[in-house]
């Protein structure tokens, strides 16, 4: 009888508990059997969702601001522009009507900037714009710098006292020496100051 034996009989077990005892069978899985393999469930597709407008709501002012643009590249004389220019300002929102018929304005004026319709144009314009402070002020000066393109009568304190927007204007789209010297001196900012004096150094190097 062994060492293990007499420790049992003496009521204590091995005193190295491997020995002695038999670890239980392995379980082997039958030779070509695979474990199922877990399935993973594929990803759910959203749907993209649609931006609905409810029944009766004016659209967003972005999309009324791009209709009121074509709708006023569309007209074909200068009677329907009045028109659709006073249609697009009886917008509630007068913020976006005033600024696509800015926008309006400075895409025309730049076409007719050098043609004989501009003074009937202009004239047409205000009539509609009045009482409207940014679009008035605009043609205004759109106005002025035909002028001076053209050779008209200006006055130095129109151009100095003139918008940001027209003075960088100017700077690109005149040609006049004396309104470029002037730019050049007493523009209210460095930029256009700057770009003025560029663009008289390259008229006198040619």
């Amino acid at each position: 009888m062994g060492r293990a034996e007499d420790q049992i009989r003496a009521g204590v077990g091995p005193a190295n508990p491997a020995e002695g005892t038999l670890a239980p069978p392995r379980t082997v899985a039958p030779q070509g059997t695979v474990a199922p393999q877990r399935t993973v469930a594929p990803p759910r597709t959203v749907a993209p969702q649609r931006t609905v407008v409810p029944h009766g709501t004016a659209p967003p002012e972005h999309w009324r601001y791009a209709r009121h643009l074509d709708s006023l590249a569309a007209v074909s004389d200068e009677a329907a522009e009045a028109e659709r220019v006073a249609a697009v300002l009886r917008d509630p929102d007068t913020v976006m009507a005033e600024s696509a018929v800015v926008t309006h304005l400075d895409r025309r004026a730049a076409q007719l900037l050098a043609d004989e319709r501009f003074p009937g144009w202009a004239r047409a314009m205000g009539e509609v714009l009045a009482g409207r402070a940014f679009p008035v002020r605009r043609l205004r000066e759109w106005t002025l710098l035909k002028s001076i393109n053209q050779g008209e009568p200006w006055s130095a304190a129109e151009l100095t006292g003139a918008s940001d927007w027209c003075q960088r204007t100017a700077v690109r789209a005149v040609t006049s020496y004396e309104a470029l010297s002037l730019l050049a001196d007493a523009a209210r900012t460095r930029r256009v100051r700057n770009a003025a004096a560029q663009r008289l150094l390259r008229r006198t190097a040619v």
